[in-house]
């Protein structure tokens, strides 16, 4: 159950002494993760924000997620276990690979059950556990990160993503004064590697895992950023604009009542979601051969998608 960037999972089988239906034959347990790196991370809040999503906040929304049977974490947020249902035999979506249609729109609609429940509640001022919105921390992180996640990758970013890179950086803080006054629940990393799968075509269903970057913000982050990573850009422009009417649709089902002319200036605004998660992503875990290849390709696909939206004359 996912690739363990920020945190480390194990299948864990189990036996009873009242006999095998006494409860599951195997469960998922996450942990730190075993690079220290990862757990410093981890422990800026990320582990605090999935444990508690798990334990206090999933069953107030309607995306599909694992059962949690256990939850907890150490009062400096340095520890925390987590046991989880066993998602066996979904399979976990391919970040580089890329995903096909029904996928993505499964993925989609799993999305409305997140964004929806909570939108605009003012519950969502009260969770203090969760980040709210985005900070000067955040700003000086993008500022600062983007030359050295260029100067690593210099050899494998073409010029073009590497100068969409340096004006979103400079126009960081703008995006960050843009944010639409409509908020809700953003899982923050929402892509392919965070979601489980299971059947095909019209019977995909998806389940989503890993909530280390759970925070309150705009719902078009979480959107854009799925569509902009889980395919090439000839894939998603063939379905761009289908897969935002499904959202939609599903939006609506769930009570939330929005035009495509707002969910559109939300997908724009939100592309921004992919170099942010990308760089600081890259910059902040252990690194490694997957994880490299991963972050280029969403390097590569997130650009391109701002160039195509216009979306840098936001920050103009």
């Amino acid at each position: 159950m996912g690739t363990g960037q920020m945190a480390h999972n194990e299948r864990i089988f189990l036996e009873y002494e009242e006999g095998p239906t006494a409860g599951p034959s195997t469960v998922v347990g996450k942990f730190p993760s075993p690079s220290e790196e990862s757990r410093a991370a981890g422990a800026r809040g990320g582990y605090r924000a999935e444990t508690l999503f798990y334990t206090r906040l999933a069953r107030d929304v309607a995306i599909r997620i694992p059962e949690c049977l256990y939850g907890a974490i150490s009062a400096d947020d340095t520890t925390f276990t987590l046991l989880l249902e066993d998602l066996a035999p979904a399979v976990q979506g391919d970040q580089i690979g890329g995903a096909n249609d029904a996928q993505i729109e499964a993925s989609v609609r799993n999305l409305a059950g997140l964004h929806a429940p909570l939108w605009c509640d003012s519950k969502l001022a009260k969770l203090d556990w969760i980040t709210q919105g985005m900070s000067d921390e955040y700003a000086l992180y993008i500022e600062m990160g983007t030359p050295v996640f260029i100067e690593r990758y210099a050899d494998r970013l073409s010029d073009d993503d590497a100068e969409t890179l340096r004006q979103f950086a400079r126009g960081v803080r703008q995006w960050m004064a843009l944010r639409p006054p409509e908020s809700t629940l953003v899982h923050g990393d929402y892509r392919l590697d965070n979601l489980m799968f299971e059947g095909s075509g019209d019977s995909t269903s998806v389940t989503t895992v890993d909530w280390q970057t759970l925070s309150v913000g705009c719902a078009g982050q979480d959107i854009s950023y799925l569509l902009g990573n889980s395919s090439p850009p000839e894939q998603r422009r063939a379905h761009e604009a289908h897969m935002l009417d499904v959202y939609r649709e599903a939006m609506a089902e769930l009570g939330v009542e929005r035009t495509a002319e707002e969910i559109a200036a939300d997908y724009r605004y939100g592309s921004f979601q992919g170099p942010s998660i990308t760089m600081l992503g890259a910059l902040s875990v252990g690194q490694t051969d997957r994880g490299d290849e991963m972050f280029m390709a969403m390097a590569s696909r997130c650009t391109a998608q701002i160039r195509e939206l216009d979306a840098l004359d936001l920050l103009a």
